[in-house]
């Protein structure tokens, strides 16, 4: 609830300094004082647009700070200032402030925080509900009343928003893996005809390294087979240098036992022999390995450029086309299999849409008894209001599928009728002023309505009604602040008599300058102000003891 209202330099407020407690309060005074200038403040700092009219003329700035306490943050609240990264402990106030220049600029913090405007906006509902001559927000709002009506009925919605998320969930992998068939399908010839391509050659991982090589033996063979047959002609024959070796070598095995000299120029030769030997089977495997076959030069030559074509053609390296075969066959497979896929994932999204069809039917007759239940107990709030020739009717529409949500598939709006006859309009539709927060008046009693906004302000909601219907009007928001915070701004002494509190806007002169105040009022100084709104500027005794006896019946 709001606990503290600080006010800097707003039109004729100078410095003012309020605090609020529980139940009914009131802020009475004559006409002009003041009393609209108290909620334009407050509405500055719950994000109303930034006027450089509000600051008081000869300064250069103002500022509004409100603070808020309670017993345990709402939830949805918590965890928007956790987004904005303000912490709050439990117990501890939540103070908004907003400071405005005299050029129209402005700044908004949440304790001590710097924020957005926007933010204020967004926490305004969990602080403050304001209904008065041009209310567009709250009870009005027809985005409200869905939620108004089930809290009105006791329903939990939390079934159906996970069968909601169940149906979407189902719903969305059905679409994605229809697109996915759809787009498989499209390429089914391409893949085909790509797959018959690499069937053809079937190419092989590393295969592109070996051809290569083996191209450039052959080549090397071509290059150099002139010089390995002339090599070959000094090595075959009796008279080849080895054949010469071998004879000498085996001559001189006769005579080597001679001397020791001999012997050792065997070894010689020997070795000689040996190595020779050796370089005579290299020269044969180097002929064998660089042979020149044109045709298998060709061969090797055609199969490498064709591979080489295919990965530029696949845009990929030549020992990935294995793999992108078999991608391709895989992805064929899917298709084949995808009717399969499909049937299960469409009998699953089916599953899931009639759980949702069955919760939100269920929820839907529950609003349909609650809607009835609700009209019955605002139509009878009407007629001590001075609204008994009016009508009111909670209208629960079902909508077209792309419209149901988690919250269902209805929509709630509140509807009225004025005058007999006359046809159902929304509540935001009403010429009257008054008549409109009477019959949001009447609605809040209804609904008798938990965790809303923290502080309830009803701005002149007696404005044109008086006797009965002002007593009405006062008991009424007594009984509507029995367990929180209510804020009335009122010229009716009935109400202003019910009342826990009562605060007195006055404005004084002093010279040329005006200022407004405001002042907490003790019980004489309540049946003071009851006793001028009874009588108007002359206060007289039988105004006085009528004052005592409102105050008494209270």
């Amino acid at each position: 609830m709001l606990t503290r209202l600080s006010i800097r330099n707003i039109v004729l407020i100078e410095a003012l300094d309020l605090t609020f407690g529980r139940g009914l309060g009131v802020l009475t005074g004559e006409t002009g004082a003041g009393k609209s200038i108290l909620l334009d403040a407050l509405g500055l700092v719950l994000g109303n647009r930034a006027d450089s009219g509000l600051v008081r003329g000869g300064e250069d700035k103002a500022s509004v700070s409100a603070s808020f306490e309670f017993a345990a943050l709402p939830l949805a609240l918590a965890e928007r200032l956790d987004d904005a990264d303000i912490e709050i402990e439990d117990g501890e106030p939540l103070i908004v402030r907003r400071q405005l220049r005299a050029d129209g600029k402005s700044k908004a913090f949440v304790n001590d925080q710097p924020v957005s405007v926007g933010l204020l906006r967004e926490i305004a509902g969990f602080l403050v509900e304001l209904h008065g001559q041009h209310d567009d927000r709250g009870l009005v709002n027809p985005r409200g009343h869905r939620a108004l009506l089930d809290r009105f009925a006791g329903v939990d919605g939390a079934k159906l928003d996970t069968a909601w998320t169940g149906w979407r969930r189902a719903e969305d992998a059905l679409a994605e893996a229809r697109l996915a068939v759809e787009t498989a399908k499209a390429d089914q010839d391409l893949l085909l005809a790509h797959l018959a391509e690499l069937t053809t050659l079937e190419p092989q991982a590393g295969e592109e390294t070996r051809l290569a090589e083996t191209r450039a033996d052959m080549q090397k063979g071509e290059k150099l087979s002139g010089d390995l047959e002339e090599l070959r002609h000094l090595w075959e024959g009796s008279d080849s240098p080895l054949a010469s070796l071998r004879v000498a070598a085996r001559r001189l095995d006769r005579i080597a036992p001679e001397h020791p000299l001999l012997a050792e120029a065997l070894a010689a030769l020997d070795r000689a022999v040996i190595e020779a030997g050796e370089a005579e089977d290299k020269l044969e495997a180097a002929a064998e390995a660089l042979v020149h076959d044109p045709a298998a030069l060709e061969a090797a030559e055609t199969r490498l450029f064709e591979l080489r074509a295919l990965a530029r053609k696949h845009r990929c390296e030549v020992d990935e086309l294995p793999e992108l075969m078999r991608d391709m066959r895989s992805r064929l497979e899917s298709i084949e299999g995808s009717e399969a896929q499909l049937d299960a994932l469409e009998a699953a999204a089916k599953d899931a849409g009639a759980r949702y069809r069955k919760e939100a039917e269920a929820l839907h007759d529950a609003r349909l008894a609650a809607a009835a239940r609700l009209d019955k107990a605002v139509a009878g709030e009407l007629a001590p209001l001075k609204l008994d020739a009016a009508r009111f009717r909670t209208a629960v529409t079902q909508l077209p599928e792309d419209r149901w949500g988690a919250q269902g598939m209805d929509a709630v709006e509140f509807l009225i009728a004025t005058n007999p006859g006359a046809d159902f309009a929304p509540l935001a539709k009403i010429a009257s002023g008054g008549e409109l927060s009477r019959f949001i008046l009447a609605l809040k009693v209804a609904l008798a309505e938990q965790g809303g906004a923290a502080t309830v302000i009803f701005d002149e909601i007696d404005r044109g009604v008086g006797g009965a219907v002002a007593s009405a009007i006062g008991e009424r928001l007594a009984r509507l602040s029995a367990d929180g915070q209510l804020l009335a701004v009122t010229h009716s002494p009935q109400v202003a008599a019910r009342g826990r509190t009562h605060y007195m806007i006055a404005k004084s002169s002093q010279g040329t300058v005006t200022k407004t105040g405001v002042v907490l009022l003790d019980e004489a100084g309540r049946q003071e102000e009851i006793a001028r709104m009874l009588s108007g500027a002359e206060v007289t005794p039988e105004a006085r003891a009528q004052a005592d006896r409102l105050l008494e019946g209270a």
